[in-house]
């Protein structure tokens, strides 16, 4: 009788494992830099529980932007909150689905073995990049700008534009700009906290002292394209679930919700 019960159970189990096979999705999710290495830590733990199979194009936002608009098919898209409700409001984005995630600040990054600088206030800040030999940011230009505009705004506020601008390097992360820290080509890097910590070869000093720092606010949608919008809900809502908080800080980043 033992027996025939393990059969039985093993029968069970096999036609349970079997069922989530077959309503297993493939997941496409789209998502800037700076969020997505603890959305990529998430999205393991999420597999591992529902056996949904998750795909991750890692991009500038503007590039994001530009290929959902033309028709990329992706089930999840992770954005500045105000990318997000600018493609809701254009019917990109499904309506309702946008969820606050997580928010980074700006970090200032040097290479390993460096003397760490002073960063303690804004006085500490506009010497160090007085000092420096030279200086790399995200280009405020680009579409993935967001700190680099606020970096750039900060500098001119100083006062110390025109006499930056010669050793300035503008980068993004995505495009190398920490490396460079990392390399020494430059010798002070100026980046979202969360695209630091993943480089070998740097140190984070630390954040922006609070009367300069600006956070960047990213959040999760759905795409209007998407025919089956639940398996992408259901990862959303791990996304700002309380358990996934450990993650967001890991990778430098503040979450901003309680699961929807």
């Amino acid at each position: 009788m033992r027996a025939v019960a393990r059969i039985c159970t093993m029968t069970i189990l096999a036609v349970v494992g079997a069922a989530a096979c077959a309503d297993a999705a493939e997941m496409r999710v789209y998502s800037t830099g700076a969020p997505a290495e603890a959305a990529k830590a998430i999205a393991a733990n999420f597999s591992q529980d529902t056996g949904h199979h998750l795909t991750f194009t890692v991009g500038q936002p503007a590039t994001i932007e530009d290929n959902l608009t033309a028709g990329d098919k992706a089930d999840v898209v992770i954005l500045p909150s105000p990318d997000v409700a600018m493609l809701t409001g254009t019917g990109v984005l499904r309506a309702g689905s946008a969820v606050d995630l997580a928010r980074v600040g700006v970090g200032v990054v040097v290479r390993t073995g460096t003397k760490p600088p002073d960063i303690a206030n804004a006085s500490a800040i506009r010497q160090l990049l007085l000092d420096a030999r030279a200086i790399v940011y995200p280009d405020p230009r680009s579409g993935g700008g967001s700190a680099g505009r606020a970096i750039a705004r900060m500098i001119d506020q100083m006062g110390i534009a025109e006499t930056v601008r010669p050793k300035l390097t503008l980068s993004s992360a995505i495009g190398g700009g920490v490396d460079l820290v990392a390399s020494g080509t430059a010798e002070v890097g100026l980046f979202n906290i969360s695209e630091i910590l993943p480089v070998k070869g740097v140190s984070l000093v630390g954040p922006l002292p609070a009367e300069l720092q600006t956070y960047i606010v990213f959040a999760a949608a759905i795409p209007s394209g998407n025919a089956t919008p639940e398996p992408a809900a259901a990862f959303i809502k791990r996304l700002a679930d309380p358990i996934a908080r450990q993650a967001w800080q890991s990778a430098g980043m503040e979450p901003v919700a309680a699961a929807p």
